[in-house]
């Protein structure tokens, strides 16, 4: 019942249409009842009764009926349609809307496939209730207590002996509607399994091509696609015992009627007339006992969509946004660092990071991969919160600062380059849309991005394909690295941002950065020497915490962790001999 009333939130903003289209339902029941009426006439008083002439009146009744039953069924079917497609248009937004609210550790714990599938197979398991299991759930109830009101106004006692079936029908219905909704659940949580493993496959497909993988992700795919197939034999499992019981029981009313209608009339306690209409009726008691197995099945299976939508609707973020709404102001902002901590999950991560940096200065992050480098700027930035301490901007914390007015006043290129299906002027401009070509050109020239771009078949207008197919890693860079330019943000910071580049283009890139850096509070975290040597101050990371900081020069008079690095000229802090060095 809860997942009835949680669509209802949604189906009630049309109650006039669905007024309408019940009340359009419950007339066509209405109108069901009166062929048979009219079948029983003609079998009385024109067959039996001589009544000729009521025959062509009776027939165009029935014509009549006919045509006014279609055009209103039409009618309402449009109407409950329009209503799906309505709740449907406005559950996606919301759903969206929420995803884009959700922070990281959402997407870290949450897989593609199974997002994919609310968005998908569930939404459309709602449509299939709102657009017709609803009406044909009232339809088929209506149609049930209008013949049995109607019989019953014609011969009690064969009505009573035709029903009397009907409460081991609702028997069989519970059991089976008891046992089928688990086995949706089940379908629903697979299915999510199987889009994963598609997902990953059509993501991956280049590294899968590379290491001739192929058969090994095949096998993956078959086997979550066996268990997908298993789970749905399961449940139909549940229908072959219950269904065939189900239209068995239905079956039996036509057995009931011929015996003890046939013996009524034999008696003269029941026309003939009378007879043919209970015949005529037993459609409105078979139909909608063979229909209650489906209609249940269609039920379970809403109600196991809308829960894990409704789930995702509910999903609250982590980071949630103050009530001040307070945005930092002016065009440079210092930042601090005091004493942060933070744990992901229950592995650690940083321990005790303190530092600062004035405006308009530029600090190194380096370190062995897994060190917590990415992770300080996330903080930051608020994609995480720290467990303790705290991360400031301006001398205040970033937790007390409106969370898109901070991000909007942080240019970042993340090391994981994400670029769209779009022209690449609609990627550089795409944290300032309203930005001119001028201004697009310029972000490029400055990412030295600008020659490689302009020699393209269709220049800036050249669409690039899902996260930057068909571009070098180096050319993501730059593009990504000229989308972060353009945003012009008071903090810049650079994840990585020069490690698919040649060395003449890394120097040509820091040679523009230079004057940039100049008036931005800048972070560069690297493992090239070469990106931080210019830094105003440098953090070497080990195991979440600081082991060294200072300049460049003063890290090479240490003789430290920095100075092997330096000396080894290493690009990668993961090398076994950094740690055999140190010690």
């Amino acid at each position: 019942m809860h997942s009835l009333r949680w669509i209802w939130t949604y189906m009630r903003d049309y109650k006039s249409g669905l007024f309408w289209g019940f009340s359009l339902v419950l007339l066509v029941a209405g109108l069901n009842m009166l062929n048979p009426y009219f079948s029983g006439r003609i079998v009385d008083d024109v067959v039996y009764g001589g009544k000729m002439e009521l025959l062509w009146v009776l027939l165009g009744f029935m014509i009549a009926v006919t045509i006014v039953k279609t055009v209103i069924r039409y009618s309402f079917q449009l109407l409950f349609e329009r209503t799906s497609q309505r709740v449907i248009f406005t559950l996606r937004e919301q759903l969206y809307a929420r995803l884009n609210e959700l922070d990281f550790r959402f997407y870290d714990r949450t897989k593609t496939g199974d997002i994919m599938a609310r968005m998908t197979g569930d939404m459309e398991a709602v449509r299939h209730f709102t657009a017709w299991t609803t009406y044909m759930i009232v339809e088929n109830v209506c149609v049930l207590l209008f013949a049995i009101i109607f019989m019953f106004t014609i011969h009690a006692p064969l009505t009573l002996a035709m029903i009397a079936v009907t409460p081991v029908i609702a028997f069989f219905a519970y059991r089976m509607s008891s046992e089928v909704r688990p086995t949706f659940s089940e379908i629903r949580a697979q299915f999510a399994r199987l889009n994963s493993v598609v997902q990953e496959n059509i993501s991956g497909n280049r590294v899968v091509k590379a290491f001739a993988k192929e058969d090994h992700e095949i096998g993956k795919f078959s086997a979550e696609n066996k268990a997908f197939k298993e789970k749905n034999i399961q449940s139909a499992r549940v229908w072959e015992k219950y269904l065939p019981v189900l239209d068995s029981l239905a079956g039996v009313l036509l057995v009931v009627m011929i015996l003890a209608g046939g013996f009524m009339v034999i008696q003269g306690s029941l026309t003939i007339g009378e007879l043919v209409v209970f015949n005529s009726l037993i459609w409105a008691l078979n139909n909608p006992m063979r229909m209650a197995g489906w209609l249940i099945n269609d039920v379970q299976r809403f109600i196991a969509s809308a829960e894990k939508i409704e789930d995702l609707l509910n999903e609250q973020p982590g980071i949630a946004n103050t009530l001040s709404k307070k945005a930092p102001t002016g065009s440079e902002l210092s930042v601090q660092f005091q004493d942060v901590t933070f744990r992901y999950e229950d592995e650690p991560v940083l321990s005790n990071i303190t530092f600062g940096v004035k405006p308009g200065q530029t600090v190194a992050i380096v370190g062995p991969t897994g060190a917590g480098k990415s992770t300080i700027v996330n903080l930051l930035c608020r994609f995480y919160d720290a467990d303790s301490g705290e991360a400031k901007v301006e001398g205040m914390d970033v937790k007390e600062w409106d969370i898109r007015s901070l991000r909007r006043h942080t240019a970042m290129v993340m090391q994981d380059i994400f670029l769209f299906s779009d022209t690449i002027e609609g990627n550089i401009a795409y944290g300032m849309p309203d930005a001119t070509m001028e201004q697009v050109k310029m972000a490029a020239e400055k990412a030295e991005a600008h020659a490689f771009i302009s020699k393209l078949p269709e220049g800036y207008d050249t669409i690039i394909g899902e996260r930057g197919v068909g571009l070098s890693g180096g050319q993501r860079q730059r593009i990504s690295l000229a989308r972060a330019l353009l945003l012009d943000a008071p903090i810049l910071i650079l994840d990585d941002t020069t490690s698919a580049v040649d060395l003449e283009t890394e120097m040509r890139i820091q040679k523009t950065l230079r004057s940039i850096l100049q008036k931005k509070t800048c972070f560069i975290i690297a493992h090239r020497i070469s990106s931080v040597k210019e830094a105003d101050l440098i953090l070497v990371l080990e195991d979440g915490r600081i082991v060294e900081r200072g300049r460049h020069e003063d890290l090479l008079k240490r003789k430290g962790r920095y100075f092997n690095v330096f000396k080894n000229q290493f690009g990668d802090f993961d090398s076994r001999q950094f740690g055999e060095e140190v010690m």
